[in-house]
């Protein structure tokens, strides 16, 4: 009899017992959530409106440097923001590399554009 009374238990607890509350996990910066998702999207929307504003200048060379150089600078602000928010050692080095690396190529770009400028056909 004592083990019926267990079964019952048991069995009424498993279908009555409400299952404890899910609670989020606390925010890493303090910040609200998706602050940090917010100002990557802000950067590639900065982007796309850059680029597509852009008109062709009828050279593949020209305007494959005009699209780089937005797309660069979105890199560059993206990685910035894992500069500030982010906590991985490894992304915060690979975003100081991007960095160093796009300011580099857009320097060679300008350049390059500064260069070229009126040699369209």
């Amino acid at each position: 009899m004592t083990m019926t009374w267990r079964m019952l238990i048991l069995l009424m607890t498993t279908l009555f017992v409400a299952p404890a509350p899910q609670h989020e996990p606390p925010s890493h910066s303090g910040m609200a959530a998706g602050s940090g998702w917010t100002q990557l999207m802000a950067s590639m929307d900065r982007m796309h409106a850059t680029m597509a504003a852009l008109k062709p200048s009828g050279t593949i060379d020209v305007d494959f440097v005009k699209l780089m150089l937005p797309h660069h600078q979105a890199a560059i602000d993206m990685a910035r923001t894992e500069l500030l928010d982010g906590h991985d050692p490894q992304m915060r080095r690979l975003a100081q590399e991007i960095i160093a690396d796009q300011e580099s190529e857009i320097q060679l770009m300008q350049l390059w554009l500064t260069q070229h400028a009126g040699k369209e056909p």
